[in-house]
């Protein structure tokens, strides 16, 4: 393992106590996750739209890299450990709205929609169109 591999894993397990305003970041892997996991097939795609998007979003590198880290733990969860589920994930969402307003502007349709590049199959489209308006509804209510 890398130096700089180490080092992203060691800000990624330890965020809460390294990282300025981990609780932004994890807002944000939450809602990639989110869009991340209605895919079921291969992942690669999104992992590359997410590297885009948190590069726009983060001027850091480290920060980059543990927001795609941590967004990864998430789908893992929800994919292979089952430890969480997708609709538990939404939940905590809503509720992390609830508890910080201003989280509701770290929510970027624009961003959530890149992931619709990503070729997959009609569930999948499905399944992420109603994520989407669920975070919409989440944003005019809030």
């Amino acid at each position: 393992m890398s130096l700089k591999k180490l080092k992203i894993f060691f800000l990624s397990f330890f965020r809460e106590l390294f990282v300025y305003h981990h609780t932004s970041l994890e807002f944000r892997a939450k809602l990639f996750a989110a869009m991340i996991a209605s895919n079921k097939n291969d992942n690669s795609c999104e992992y590359k739209v997410l590297s885009k998007i948190a590069s726009e979003i983060y001027d850091d590198e480290y920060r980059v890299n543990v927001l795609v880290h941590t967004t990864k733990e998430y789908v893992n969860k929800i994919l292979k450990s089952n430890s969480l589920d997708l609709d538990c994930l939404l939940l905590d969402i809503d509720k992390d709205l609830k508890r910080h307003k201003r989280f509701k502007n770290k929510i970027n349709m624009q961003h959530l929609r890149s992931f619709f590049a990503c070729n997959g199959d009609e569930d999948t489209i499905i399944l992420q169109t109603r994520i989407l308006e669920f975070f919409e509804n989440e944003l005019k209510n809030s």
